[in-house]
């Protein structure tokens, strides 16, 4: 069956390269001294060696402003977009973007770059890491419409990482309630924190109880893992794997893009 994964990206089963942009001005890890000058740079690096590693596309995202916040200040947003303005004319594969974790700006982010698709956390109340946090996607949709971003596909996290449901909820039966209520463009699948494995038990309750919703899997993938994961996922999302020495930390090092793209270009 075909899907918007399939017209946007042109390949079954994509996979998508983080590009996780350092801290950012007003997130306390800033680097005041190198600036912007060094987030452009680093961005510019990222986006190089993903694409000469061969993914089918690119997720923007301030990895670094820890801790999170569920409603970022304005600068957060108006960086990100300062950056990939900045590099948008290098990106040669289709992109999104994800202004950790605020489904509102990431949406605007969206529509300002061109952007092609958003991941976020839409929907839910959840116990995290970053506080109760509360969310209101009937706002978000008719927000999404006013700003005119009824193209901007929507990826919602289902399992949140570093979170969870302030009421427990049957994966199955949440899976099918997210998909009839809210009709998100498809559904991410977690592990506890960035690079964590994502349990494929958990991905094939998911994937039977979408529908024809499509189903990405969003941490832990690495080639010994993909084939399995690729069972039920419709789409990856790499980021810890794809670093030096697959440390979260490090720069992007082509040859573990390669390596990995090689083996999902086997398993289609």
């Amino acid at each position: 069956m075909t899907t918007w994964l399939d017209e946007v990206f042109s390949v079954r089963k994509p996979i998508i390269g983080m590009c996780h942009l350092p801290a950012l001005p007003g997130d306390p890890a800033y680097d005041k001294s190198a600036g912007m000058d060094a987030i452009i740079a680093h961005a510019r690096h990222e986006i190089a060696a993903l694409q000469e590693g061969g993914v089918d596309g690119i997720l923007i995202s301030n990895e670094f402003s820890l801790p999170y916040l569920t409603k970022t200040e304005p600068i957060t947003a108006i960086t990100m977009a300062r950056v990939i303005g900045e590099v948008r004319d290098e990106i040669a594969v289709p992109f999104g973007v994800n202004v950790l974790w605020d489904a509102v700006r990431s949406i605007d982010l969206a529509v300002a770059t061109g952007a092609a698709f958003v991941r976020e956390i839409f929907t839910g109340v959840y116990a995290s890491d970053f506080g109760m946090w509360d969310t209101n996607v009937g706002r978000t949709a008719r927000h999404r419409l006013a700003v005119s971003g009824e193209d901007v596909r929507l990826l919602f996290n289902i399992v949140p990482e570093a979170a969870s449901y302030v009421a427990e909820r049957e994966l199955a039966a949440l899976t099918r309630s997210t998909v009839f209520n809210c009709v998100p463009d498809g559904l991410c699948v977690s592990g506890l924190t960035a690079g964590a494995p994502t349990d494929t038990s958990t991905l094939k309750v998911v994937k039977e109880n979408a529908g024809t919703t499509p189903v990405v899997v969003n941490t832990g993938v690495r080639p010994d893992t993909l084939a399995d994961s690729m069972q039920f996922a419709d789409a990856g999302i790499v980021g810890t794997f794809f670093k030096k020495d697959g440390i979260f930390e490090n720069d992007v090092d082509v040859a573990r893009v390669k390596d990995l793209m090689s083996v999902a270009r086997s398993v289609r």
